[in-house]
């Protein structure tokens, strides 16, 4: 099949590439429009049960979420001073009687509001747009929030966190491709040492982003997606568009170079190479696939959006790049460019000419063959090493996202930094609860059992107060609460009059907990777990929200799904290997080996971003926490990409199986044939993705930098070193078969790798890349 298509790339090339080229002039126009469709939140599941008392505290008390918080501090002045309540409120004039403001909660009116020092006070404007279009009414707010001469004020807040998240994604990305390109340029010229052939897997690459980010464009329209696509988009376009292409290019100057006709060697490129880079980008697929069995529409989105830009590049490899290939010929090989050569092969239409003999004598030749000599020495220190890295996993502390995983220099951030400074945080993330009565809430009945169950609550050790209506004064008694909510419309006390009907409507409450700790310490945790845990009986419900309850609700709804992603990635991706391998065997340790080094980025993670090591050379502020969504971005999209490099390895062993029937044979002279060009593609991958690394969006920091260590640990002790000694200690198991219906290679397969007596060629590169023996 790839064959034929390989022949139908080079009849019609001429079609092909103008379909190509009207797509991604079609697409230009929109994929920088993007970011525009795309949403900044996304990290609260539907079903968790701190989203279900939202939706039934806006529903029933109208409590609006969508809050800008208002920092003003002054140095000169204390919130006791009369200037400084003047300044705020002259501050504050042009928000006043504005549209988009609903409701103005001043420090005036709450007192636990103010900083502790006395210098600083907050003020929470609530505003009546709906909090996805909320960054459209941002600037105006701005504008008409005036500066003060002796008050300095600071905006944070939801609205603000996720404008911020917005305009710091679409930084990084613009810088992460601004020191990408360049640098992948200059790999492809270095392995290539031609300008042609290393434009070519640029253009492959450039046109699925393209093209990718144009459909994310049309797909925003229709259903919502995270900002974080972006990200990935350009991530893995760059990535595997340049990854495949390389393979494919590095493959047809091989062919070319042994003797075939440019028709031919297209047609075998596409048989040979094209066939690993389909079923790698399938397994790539099924990692991202993986992230669409969430409920947090975050990852849901990045998975939908990683599997368009992937299969764009298989697409691209396979039809786009064969057609080139066939208009160009042995122009690919044009402008050489000159470097340094560390081998004395001679040199055939711009390609390294290997003979038989020296293939023998090659780096990653001679490295398998001394692993595979002492298979065990290898094996369990390599092992016992790779499960050392992940180790520190062992003490990973999950939590939400909060304003921490930003800059330092943006609004949110700045606003975020001054509350859990000089505010009492405790009091600024209380736990929230929507209670629901059988009947009127006011009833004496329900009055009692209320107060019956806050007195419960009040009695756990880690709360400070709580505040509800039967808890509004601590002096009332059970019954004089019922004679006082008896008739609600005579209540003289205004304040008490205004808290009750803020906080009740019908048979629903309003009740915060303030707990004696931070909103992420694990006793605020077991706080929350505690309510949960509370049957309050009498037909009265209980949903519990606010920080702490939010930050449980994410771990718990990711943790709970992942189980399940794993099951599914892991069985497809076995599924699709047996298939490519015809072994029962193979793919289970190709599972294996990518388990380890995935484990070993987990490791990194905590000591990292958890711990703080490294964290002043890549310019963060420790966490103490791994952001919990971490982890499984990184386990689905590692668990393609590693086994992308696992993938072309084991093609070439497999292929030099067919010819030899040796196990030992094969594994040196497939790594020998696929060790330089796996390496050049995982240093240009290791380069994207560390680009990505230098994000001030500590999410996909955390993406990039993880995926190229993981992709460093993989080309180096899993291919280089366990790899071969796992094959050499399996033997003739690694090619295991007991079902006598299924062929053992595929129909016609076997023929394409054979090559013409004269010589083998590699795509040289710094290190001996690639060199042929007989095949």
């Amino acid at each position: 099949m790839f064959y034929h298509l390989g022949r139908f790339a080079t009849r019609h090339r001429w079609l092909i590439v103008g379909l190509w080229m009207v797509a991604a002039v079609i697409a230009l126009p929109f994929a920088p429009q993007a970011s525009q469709v795309l949403r900044s939140g996304g990290f609260v599941s539907p079903d968790a049960e701190s989203q279900q008392a939202i939706n039934v505290l806006s529903e029933k008390l109208h409590v609006n979420t969508n809050i800008v918080q208002i920092i003003f501090e002054s140095k000169k002045y204390t919130v006791e001073d009369p200037q400084f309540l003047q300044q705020t409120q002259a501050a504050l004039a042009g928000l006043r009687g504005w549209k988009e403001v609903g409701q103005i909660t001043s420090f005036t009116d709450n007192p636990r509001q103010i900083s502790t020092d006395l210098h600083a006070a907050y003020v929470n404007v609530a505003l009546t747009s709906d909090p996805n279009s909320s960054s459209l009414v941002l600037p105006e707010f701005q504008r008409r929030l005036h500066k003060m001469p002796d008050v300095q004020s600071m905006v944070g807040g939801g609205p603000v966190f996720y404008e911020d998240i917005q305009a710091v994604s679409e930084s990084d990305l613009r810088r992460a491709e601004f020191l990408a390109f360049p640098f992948a340029i200059f790999a492809l010229l270095f392995v290539f040492r031609s300008v042609i052939a290393a434009i070519l897997p640029a253009v492959v690459g450039g046109c699925a982003v393209v093209v990718a980010l144009a459909l994310v464009f049309a797909l925003g329209h229709v259903t919502e997606l995270s900002i974080f696509v972006l990200n990935i988009t350009t991530l893995f376009g760059l990535g595997l568009g340049v990854d495949y292409s390389l393979f494919m290019v590095s493959r047809f100057r091989e062919e070319v170079a042994h003797g075939r006709s440019i028709d031919e060697a297209v047609a075998v490129t596409v048989a040979t190479a094209g066939r690993a880079v389909a079923f790698s980008g399938l397994t790539v697929s099924i990692g991202l696939f993986g992230l669409t069995f969430f409920h947090i529409n975050m990852l849901h989105s990045v998975g939908i959006g990683g599997i368009m830009v992937v299969l764009l590049a298989v697409i691209a490899a396979l039809t786009l790049l064969p057609a080139l290939l066939a208009m160009i010929g042995l122009k690919v090989n044009a402008l050489p460019v000159r470097f340094p050569r560390f081998s004395k092969n001679k040199s055939v239409n711009g390609l390294s000419v290997v003979n038989e003999d020296e293939l023998h004598h090659g780096f990653w030749y001679r490295l398998s063959h001394v692993v595979m000599r002492y298979p065990l020495r290898v094996f369990f220190p390599v092992l016992l090493l790779l499960i050392g890295f992940g180790l520190p996993f062992l003490w990973v502390r999950f939590s939400a996202p909060d304003a921490s995983i930003l800059p330092a220099n943006v609004p949110s951030r700045q606003a975020y930094t001054v509350l859990q400074e000089r505010f009492n945080q405790r009091e600024t993330t209380p736990i929230i609860m929507a209670v629901q009565t059988k009947g009127d809430a006011l009833s004496a009945e329900n009055i009692k059992y209320l107060y019956d169950y806050v007195q419960r609550i009040k009695a756990h050790p880690y709360v400070e107060r709580v505040d509800s209506i039967v808890s509004a004064d601590p002096r009332f008694t059970l019954e004089q609460y019922q004679s006082l909510y008896s008739h609600p419309q005579f209540i003289s006390d205004p304040y008490l009059s205004a808290f009750l009907k803020s906080s009740v409507a019908g048979n629903t409450l309003f009740v915060e907990v303030v707990s004696k700790y931070g909103m992420v310490d694990p006793h605020s945790q077991t706080l929350v777990q505690a309510i949960r845990n509370t049957d309050p009986g009498h037909g009265i419900s209980v949903l519990v929200d606010g920080g702490t309850a939010g930050n449980i609700d994410y771990v718990n709804s990711l943790y709970t799904d992942f189980p399940l992603a794993l099951l599914i990635v892991s069985l497809t991706t076995y599924i699709v290997l047996f298939l490519l391998f015809r072994s029962l065997v193979l793919p289970l340790k190709a599972i294996i080996m990518n388990t380890l080094s995935i484990l070993a980025s987990y490791g990194a993670l905590v000591v990292i971003f958890q711990q703080g090591f490294l964290h002043q050379l890549l310019g963060f502020t420790p966490l103490g926490f791994v952001e919990a969504s971490s982890p499984i971005l990184l386990f689905c999209s590692l668990f393609g990409l590693s086994m992308d490099y696992e993938v072309f390895l084991l093609s070439r062993i497999q292929e030099a199986f067919w010819q030899t029937g040796d196990n030992t044979r094969s594994v040196a002279i497939g790594l020998q044939r696929s060790g330089g060009i796996i390496t050049s593609a995982a240093v240009i991958v290791i380069v994207v993705c560390a680009c990505f690394a230098t994000a001030d969006m500590l999410i996909v920091k955390a993406l990039g930098l993880g995926m190229a260590l993981a992709v460093i640990i993989d080309a180096t002790l899993v291919r280089g070193l366990l790899v071969p000694a796992t094959m050499r200690l399996l033997g003739d198991w690694n090619w295991w078969l007991p079902f006598s219906g299924i062929q053992r290679h595929p129909h016609g397969l076997a023929e394409f790798s054979a090559a013409p007596e004269r010589s083998e060629v590699s795509t040289q590169d710094a290190s001996d890349v690639q060199m042929g023996g007989k095949r």
